[in-house]
């Protein structure tokens, strides 16, 4: 079959409209997982799966970007797959690291605050209704003191390689 040129400009016009579509869709995934709750900029929340027969779990975020010029903080947070959430900070004292339940997460003007895996400020999802599975979402309400509430959807997803799992399962409470 030869092709005229009408035809092959047709055929080029809807694979470059394919290919512009493909790139939206890409942009707008990309996005697609910020949440934003007055001038705060909640990116990626995500958990690690839970490890099999303990009873705890983690929850981060890529950060959490304050764009206004007044300070803000996290004070609480909640989901249905956790009896409670604990805002935790992880610190290194010698060889030992010890986590603690914190009563809020400063979130400076005009800064970002990185809650990300093996980083110092973490959520302890306590007593799991059910283990947490990689490619599971789930929703993660968080209270901010000035931007009030808003929901969140977390997904679990494995650490990338080379990252500590730190047994925040193991942790007792």
């Amino acid at each position: 079959m030869q092709r005229t040129p009408t035809l092959m400009r047709r055929n080029m016009l809807q694979a470059a409209t394919a290919l512009a579509l493909c790139g939206a869709s890409i942009v707008t995934t990309a996005h697609a997982h910020d949440f934003r709750a007055g001038q705060l900029v909640i990116d990626h929340p995500y958990a690690t799966p839970s490890l099999t027969g303990t009873p705890n779990g983690a929850a981060y975020f890529r950060s959490i970007r304050n764009r206004g010029t007044a300070p803000d903080r996290l004070v609480s947070a909640s989901t249905a797959v956790a009896e409670r959430v604990e805002l935790h900070e992880m610190t290194t004292e010698g060889n030992i690291m010890r986590m603690r339940e914190v009563p809020a997460i400063d979130l400076p003007a005009g800064q970002e605050v990185q809650l990300r895996h093996g980083q110092r400020y973490h959520l302890m999802l306590i007593n799991l209704r059910q283990p947490l599975k990689v490619g599971d979402r789930f929703d993660l309400t968080l209270k901010f003191e000035k931007a009030g509430e808003t929901t969140v959807k977390a997904w679990v997803q494995q650490p990338r390689a080379g990252s500590s799992q730190s047994t925040h399962a193991d942790h007792k409470h």
